[in-house]
């Protein structure tokens, strides 16, 4: 056995992946992210696309809000959400086109 020793990424930053992976791993977060995929929709919107409750649908943002998946932006009295950018998108379909293989 070699020392074929691989320099990995530091701990806090394969942490940060875990926990990127982890919202990855929800049904609804996806079904949310897809809605959002080319479009801003509100929550009453997206709670109507997945028949699910608003506040079922305002948890599952938060959790992708603070994850930073998704961004809001207001318009009046709505709060419109969209994906926070490119890499979520990518990282959309690169998942989709593994499990379509």
């Amino acid at each position: 056995m070699g020392s074929n020793k691989k320099e990995l990424p530091d701990t806090e930053k394969t942490t940060l992946l875990a926990e990127l992976f982890k919202n990855f791993g929800d049904e609804t977060r996806i079904r949310i992210l897809y809605a959002l995929y080319d479009d801003e929709i509100c929550v009453n919107d997206l709670a109507d696309i997945l028949d699910m409750t608003q506040s079922a649908i305002s948890h599952q943002l938060r959790v992708l809000k603070q994850s930073s998946l998704i961004k809001g932006r207001r318009e009046g009295k709505l709060i419109l959400y969209s994906l926070a950018d490119e890499h979520v998108r990518s990282l959309l379909s690169v998942g989709m086109e593994h499990v379509c293989e």
